[in-house]
């Protein structure tokens, strides 16, 4: 019997994180071919890629329109590739200006569409809400409050939980992690994760290292800059020329976060991390000047930071775009480095924050769903 095809798009490093890990869980449940847009880690998994998404990883507005005619090229294709194979499926993931487009296009060919990790259709772009109800068939959310949102406007949706809850542990103690690094572990240490993309690193590392530098004159700290998967040592080069020292380490982002007394946090999937560590932080983010001015007047929601966001309330303190400065940082980690009753009131804000993500098990229950609709 052959097997069928499954159309996978994931157009991020963060979302394609995800997707791998969803190919492996669904590949216990059910024999598929899967093919799409993809990196590395889907095609370990598993993906035949029939498109690459390092083409199109990039954030903001501004950002978007410099890679239009990639994003078509790749639409297109993808399409055209649906069309010849005749997916039973598509599961698209994350990175809804891609996805959204290509997914007119598979809804005009026939294919049913899941989506998995929800576009934030609830913080702005909210016209988005009625192409998913038309184009979308099951909408797989890793956020609480959104399976509500989403069922109160016609969209099929689930809560699964978030893929985090099982994986973000430590596997080194502080002494452990210290060692390795040659700290030590009796003074405060700050990590310092700017982000997964080169854009990110460009606007938001700059401002961390001047901050860190700030605290360092009046507290013992040591800092620790914990790289994201998707980047290289030679990408920080350019603005990391810092006379303090800064220890840079790869793919020990959890246990750089475990150690830590404190961390300043480019706003994204790293928040949420740090938040299921129970570590204190600072929220920050900024964008191109263009981006930041036409945010802040689509986005409707009280927070911007995924931490307070699931909260309900200020649990973090979140510095965006010109409030983001070495300063504003700099009195926010001095606080809680030196108050053991402010960084506990806020890992209590943060231990609710890790209840209301689900109790793990997410990418089981997303194979799940995704199982029955084939």
């Amino acid at each position: 019997m052959t097997k069928p095809n499954i159309l996978i798009s994931a157009g991020e490093p963060s979302g394609e994180m995800y997707a791998a890990r969803l190919v492996r869980a669904l590949a216990t449940r059910v024999e598929a071919h899967l093919f799409g847009l993809g990196g590395p880690r889907m095609r370990e998994a598993g993906v035949e890629l029939v498109a690459e998404n390092s083409a199109i990883a990039v954030v903001g507005i501004t950002e978007v329109l410099g890679k239009a005619p990639t994003v078509w090229r790749l639409i297109r294709q993808l399409s055209e590739e649906a069309e010849r194979r005749r997916p039973k499926l598509a599961i698209l993931v994350d990175s809804p200006g891609f996805n959204l487009r290509l997914a007119r296009r598979l809804n005009a060919q026939g294919v049913p569409i899941v989506y998995f990790i929800s576009p934030h259709v609830w913080a702005w772009k909210r016209w988005r809400i009625h192409a998913i109800r038309s184009r979308v068939k099951r909408m797989l959310c890793i956020f609480p409050f959104e399976e509500k949102y989403y069922r109160d406007r016609g969209v099929a949706a689930d809560f699964v939980g978030h893929p985090q809850v099982d994986d973000v542990q430590a596997t080194r103690s502080r002494e452990e992690f210290a060692a390795r690094y040659d700290m030590d572990p009796t003074k405060p240490i700050v990590a310092l994760l700017p982000g997964s993309r080169r854009n990110e690193l460009k606007y938001n590392l700059p401002t961390m290292l001047e901050a860190s530098r700030l605290i360092a004159a009046k507290q013992p700290a040591q800092f620790v800059l914990a790289l994201a998967p998707a980047l290289r040592p030679a990408e920080v080069v350019p603005f990391a020329q810092t006379e303090m020292a800064v220890h840079l380490v790869e793919d020990e982002t959890y246990n750089a976060l475990a150690a830590a007394d404190a961390a300043i946090v480019s706003s994204g999937t790293a928040t949420v991390e740090a938040a299921l560590l129970g570590v204190p932080m600072v929220v920050v983010y900024r964008l191109a000047p263009t981006t930041a001015f036409l945010l802040r007047r689509l986005v409707r929601t009280p927070f911007f930071s995924m931490v307070n966001l699931i909260a309900g309330q200020r649990v973090v303190t979140e510095l965006f775009q010109d409030e983001f400065t070495a300063e504003r940082v700099a009195g926010e980690v001095l606080r809680l480095l030196k108050s053991g009753e402010a960084r506990d009131e806020m890992r209590r804000g943060l231990a609710e924050v890790r209840a209301k993500l689900g109790p793990g098990g997410a990418m089981e229950r997303a194979a799940e769903i995704i199982a029955a609709m084939l």
